[in-house]
């Protein structure tokens, strides 16, 4: 006589025997799961992390005033009092990378979405609608072509001056750095995008939508638009370096933020004139822009790994 379950216990069952198959893993799991083996993906996301908690409690917790005068102790190297030394006005290094590190990061994570949308808004229209094919990849050949840091340098001076007098000193310097950034960098995203479109359009679900009437709208958004989410997660992840390396070499130049809002390129053209009497005020902003970079880049990595259907179907 065959012993019956009652019905929890039939799912119960159900669901051991389902997990030991592997059946019911959904994609976001698969995609942790890969991820988490690229050992340099793992250490980027700890190291952003760090970064990124740094710059937002630490200026809270940092008992110095990063904009706080002490003339008396200008110049001063690593000491107890302060971790990471003054710069030439007795300000505290540390705090100020602290501080400098939220307008450097709030910059990159905004540049990187301005570009992202761009991009990704060009890279469907181009591969979804045939007509638009042609003059919206010339157009992406054309941003291509452009010298970035000339065309950079010109938007900044022309646009600079007015943005301030509407939108005051930090914001409109804010808007104008992040707007130009996302709007030089759009231009790759765009092409991958368009690549995936064109093969995605011409599968089966796609078609199938096309036969029963749904409108071209609705197909992009519900079949096409979640089906590049791969190389789009991708090109955000770099997208940031990108944006945190262009701020930083604005800064440098004097054409991003002015001289009291210290982003770690600021920092860094601000210490490259006393390297002879403190050069460490010159390398902490760039130790802290590489490891940054470094980060994003490694996590870059490993996202593109994790969305390789390949690869995490041998996980």
């Amino acid at each position: 006589m065959t012993e019956t379950l009652s019905p929890d216990e039939t799912a119960i069952a159900a669901t051991e025997a389902a997990n030991e198959l592997g059946e019911h893993r959904s994609l976001w799991a698969d995609v942790w799961r890969q991820f988490r083996r690229h050992k340099g993906a793992m250490v980027g996301l700890f190291l952003l992390a760090v970064i990124t908690i740094a710059t937002l409690v630490g200026p809270i917790v940092y008992p110095y005033d990063p904009y706080a005068l002490e003339i008396e102790n200008a110049n001063q190297g690593a000491s107890w009092q302060h971790v990471m030394g003054t710069d030439n006005l007795g300000r505290d290094v540390l705090a100020r990378l602290l501080i400098g590190g939220r307008i450097s990061l709030s910059v990159g994570f905004a540049a990187m979405i301005v570009g992202l949308i761009i991009g990704t808004v060009v890279g469907v229209m181009a591969g979804y609608f045939k007509r638009l094919d042609g003059p919206l990849m010339r157009l992406t050949d054309l941003f291509l072509s452009l010298p970035l840091l000339p065309l950079l340098l010109v938007v900044i001076m022309l646009f600079r001056e007015p943005l301030k007098d509407v939108f005051g000193p930090s914001l409109g310097i804010f808007l104008l750095v992040v707007f130009i950034i996302g709007a030089t960098s759009w231009m790759q995203t765009a092409r991958v995008v368009r690549g995936d479109v064109l093969s995605i359009k011409e599968e089966e679900f796609v078609l199938a939508g096309r036969s029963i009437g749904t409108r071209p709208r609705n197909i992009v958004s519900r079949h096409i638009l979640p089906n590049v989410l791969s190389p789009v997660t991708v090109a955000a992840s770099l997208g940031i370096a990108t944006a945190i390396i262009t701020e930083s070499a604005l800064s440098f130049l004097g054409l991003g933020f002015p001289a009291d809002f210290p982003t770690w390129g600021r920092l860094l053209a601000d210490g490259d004139d006393y390297l002879q009497i403190n050069p460490w005020r010159a390398i902490w902003p760039g130790v802290l822009i590489s490891t940054t970079v470094l980060s994003v880049n490694f996590i870059g990595d490993g996202l593109r790994d994790a969305l390789d259907p390949k690869l995490r179907s041998k996980g």
